[in-house]
This record gives C-alpha cells, sequence and structure tokens, in this order.
C-alpha cells in the first residue's frame, strides 16, 4: 500500500470542502497508521488556517471547533506525525537549494525525512505548484489535489 505525506494545503482539503477536496479524500480513503504523513507542525499550521477562516467569516465558531477537534483526534490515530525537530537541518539545506519560504521547507524537509521509513512509495501531497516543483527535484512523486 503506497503511503502519501500530506502538507497544509492537503490536509485542510480533508476538512473544508474547496477546490480539490474531492481528490484529497480519494487519497485518503482507506488509509491509516503510517500511510498518511504529516509533519507536527501541520496541526498548528491547520489550527491558524481554520482560525484565520473564522475570523473572515467563512467557518463559524461552533464549526470550526469541530474542525479542529477532528484534526487533534486524527493527528493522534490516524495519522503518523513526524517531529519537526527531526527536519531542521533537512529544511535549511532546502532554503539553499529552492526558493521557499520557511514553512514550505519544513513541509518538504517532513517528506524527505520520512521517506525511508515508510512504505513505498511515497507521494508528496500538496496544493502549491511552486512547493510540488521543488518536491520533484528533489525525486519525490507529487500529487497536486488542484490540478
Amino acid at each position: 500500500m503506497a503511503s502519501y505525506y500530506f502538507d497544509t494545503s492537503a490536509l485542510i482539503k480533508l476538512y473544508i470542502e474547496e477546490k480539490g477536496t474531492a481528490a484529497v479524500l480519494d487519497i485518503a480513503e482507506g488509509l491509516a497508521g503510517d500511510h498518511l504523513v504529516i509533519l507536527d507542525i501541520t496541526l498548528l499550521e491547520s489550527r491558524s488556517a481554520i482560525r484565520r477562516r473564522e475570523r473572515e467569516g467563512d467557518i463559524l465558531g461552533p464549526a470550526a471547533n469541530q474542525i479542529l477537534e477532528r484534526i487533534e483526534q486524527d493527528g493522534s490515530s490516524n495519522f503518523l506525525v513526524q517531529p519537526t525537530t527531526s527536519v531542521i537541518e533537512e529544511a535549511a539545506r532546502l532554503l539553499d537549494s529552492h526558493a521557499l519560504r520557511t514553512m514550505d521547507a519544513l513541509q518538504l524537509a517532513g517528506c524527505l525525512t520520512i521517506r525511508h521509513s515508510t512504505p513505498p512509495p511515497l507521494t508528496f501531497v500538496c496544493a502549491d505548484t511552486r512547493l510540488c516543483d521543488a518536491a520533484t527535484r528533489e525525486g519525490l512523486a507529487t500529487l497536486n489535489p488542484l490540478v
């Protein structure tokens, strides 16, 4: 069974209906445990995205709280969560090699770090073309749910 690493842009699509949600749901159906991987800071970045949408009026407070609870529950039971501390050096190398933002470099570093300890093949799932391009240059299979 294949493994998939979800960055925050992909993970959010599991919980909020938006462009690319269908593609991400197709991937996630049937995956469990060590086959769906996220970086631990993805949980924090997801919280930021949900609260921003709440402040902008896209999501009501009770719905935002329910989404955040589901993300936390899934993070502790349905995803393999990679610790950020193990990817800092790799993220620094990526920042020297690619035109990436800090969080993007951390996400890509998380996937690169985990690729040897998850069942192959591992696919980097991300709704950011520039980040997918960098992942491809690093030798990863990518899937952009927006394409």
